[in-house]
């Protein structure tokens, strides 16, 4: 157990029992975050089996690729039936993750550079 003055200020005056409660709150916050965001998301997993399911489940197939910083390939993966879409990026030691998904895919043909796309 701690003795008294540890929940003193730096002139010895006590805190109230309603901060050193904020406080231990605060603490339990920050440490859940942190163990949080230090694991793997549940969105990555082998290239195979994220693409598998995104076919099985989503009937998508891939529509574009691309190579982006630190050789990370990004894929864009969609489906004309059903309209779903989801864009993938893929590490170099084979792990995949979902960084983004959504509705209403629309495939167009491409256009010349400098032109004014229309919606």
């Amino acid at each position: 157990m701690l003795p008294p003055s540890a929940f003193c200020d730096a002139k010895g005056n006590s805190m109230k029992p309603e901060y050193i409660t904020l406080s231990l709150g605060i603490g339990a916050l920050l440490l859940a975050a942190s163990h949080a965001f230090g694991q793997t998301p549940a969105t990555c997993g082998p290239r195979e089996r994220v693409v598998e399911r995104l076919a099985s489940v989503y009937g998508e197939s891939r529509r574009a690729i691309g190579l982006s910083a630190r050789n990370r390939v990004l894929e864009v993966f969609a489906s004309e039936a059903s309209g779903t879409w989801t864009v993938t990026i893929t590490l170099p030691d084979g792990v995949t993750c979902l960084v983004a998904s959504g509705e209403a895919f629309e495939a167009f043909e491409p256009e010349s550079a400098g032109s004014d796309p229309t919606l």
